[in-house]
């Protein structure tokens, strides 16, 4: 009783088209479709990031009167 059969899934899906039509549901679809897309995306460009900021090495080169002070202390 709990569970829907097959026949009931039919029905609501027709009840539906006939709702919203074909042309409505066809764009729904498309712009979930391109939300995930760049969901997807926003994710991966995150992640670059991440792996720039963990990278050792300094952005800008140490010059030698840089290092001179240092070396005196």
């Amino acid at each position: 009783m709990g569970s829907m059969s097959i026949g009931h899934w039919v029905i609501v899906l027709v009840v539906v088209m006939l709702l919203f039509g074909t042309k409505r549901l066809r764009n729904v679809g498309s712009d979930l479709g391109a939300a995930l897309k760049g969901f997807k995306q926003g994710l991966a460009e995150s992640n670059e990031p991440a792996k720039l900021e963990a990278d050792p090495k300094p952005a800008t080169p140490v010059t030698e009167a840089e290092k001179e002070p240092a070396q005196k202390s």
